[in-house]
C-alpha cells in the first residue's frame, strides 16, 4: 500500500536544511541586523546570517564594503565582541573607524601573505568560535572544496562570517549559502545585488545609502619603522592556533585616539 505524500509545509519542519524556495529560509536562523532596513527585508532571518558564510563579491576594494557592514560590526562590538579581520588588503585606520562608532580596540588584525596561510588561518580562526564576527580577504582563486570546508566549520561561529572576493568569481560554484555583489553608485550609495540565498530570486539591486568616513583602511606599510603608533588590542586567538604561519599576529596598526 502506497503512503500519501507529505505536504511541503510538514517536510520543511523535518530539519532545519529544507526550506521551501518560494520563501526564505529563516527558520532559526540567527542573524545579525544589518542596519539597513531594505536589505534586512531580503536577508534570510533578517540580517547577515551567524553560523553561515556570506561572500561579499567586488571589483575593486573600496567601494564600500566596510561601511556596509559598520552598523552589525558596531553592534557587536558594543555587545563585547571582538571583530576578526583575516589578511585585509589595508591597514584599518582608527580614527575613521571611531567616526563610525567602531572602536579599534576591538579589532584583531591576522597578517598572513602566502595564500596557503591564509586559508589556514580561516579555517583555524572558525574552529576558535571566539569572535563576534570574522572578516577575511582572499584574492586568490580559491577551490569550491576549500569554501565547503569554510561552510562547515563557520556552522560553529556564533557571528557571522564574511568572505571579500573579487567579483569575478561570481560565474563559479559556491557552498556559501549567502552571495551578494557590491557594485558602487552615486555616492554614498552602494548597490546590493543578491547573487544566491535561501529563498526566491531577487533580481533588483537593493541600494542602500552608506555612512561616512569614506576611507576606514589605509595602504599596508611595509617597515614597521613607518607604522603609526599602535592602539591596545586584546586577543582572541591563541599563541598555538596560530603558530606555524611565519607571519606574527599583528595588532592594530593604527594612530592613537588619543593623539
Amino acid at each position: 500500500m502506497s503512503t500519501a505524500p507529505r505536504p511541503i509545509q510538514e517536510l520543511v519542519q523535518l530539519h532545519p536544511d529544507l526550506w521551501q524556495a518560494s520563501g526564505q529560509a529563516d527558520r532559526g536562523q540567527a542573524a545579525v541586523p544589518s542596519g539597513h532596513p531594505a536589505l534586512d527585508a531580503q536577508l534570510p532571518g533578517g540580517g547577515w546570517p551567524s553560523g553561515s558564510l556570506t561572500e561579499l563579491l567586488v571589483r575593486a576594494l573600496g567601494v564600500g564594503e566596510l561601511r556596509l557592514l559598520a552598523p552589525a560590526l558596531r553592534r557587536l562590538a558594543h555587545s563585547g565582541r571582538q571583530i576578526l579581520l583575516l589578511a585585509p588588503p589595508q591597514l584599518p585606520y582608527g580614527p575613521a573607524l571611531a567616526a563610525l562608532g567602531l572602536a579599534p580596540e576591538q579589532f584583531l588584525v591576522v597578517r598572513a601573505k602566502q595564500a596557503a596561510d591564509r586559508l589556514w588561518a580561516l579555517e583555524q580562526s572558525l574552529k576558535s568560535d571566539s569572535f563576534g564576527a570574522l572578516l577575511a580577504w582572499l584574492d586568490e582563486p580559491t577551490r569550491p572544496e576549500h569554501i565547503r570546508r569554510f561552510q562547515l566549520a563557520a556552522r560553529h561561529a556564533r557571528g557571522p562570517v564574511f568572505l571579500f572576493r573579487p567579483l569575478a568569481v561570481q560565474a563559479q560554484a559556491s557552498a556559501a549559502p549567502l552571495r551578494l555583489a557590491l557594485l558602487p553608485r552615486q555616492y554614498p550609495g552602494l548597490a546590493v545585488q543578491l547573487l544566491k540565498r535561501r529563498g526566491p530570486v531577487q533580481a533588483d539591486p537593493i541600494l542602500v545609502n552608506l555612512p561616512l568616513p569614506s576611507r576606514a583602511l589605509r595602504p599596508l606599510q611595509e617597515h614597521p619603522s613607518q607604522a603609526p603608533a599602535l592602539a591596545p588590542v586584546r586577543p582572541s586567538l591563541s599563541t598555538a592556533q596560530i603558530q606555524g604561519l611565519g607571519h606574527a599576529l599583528d595588532r592594530l596598526s593604527v594612530p592613537s585616539l588619543r593623539q
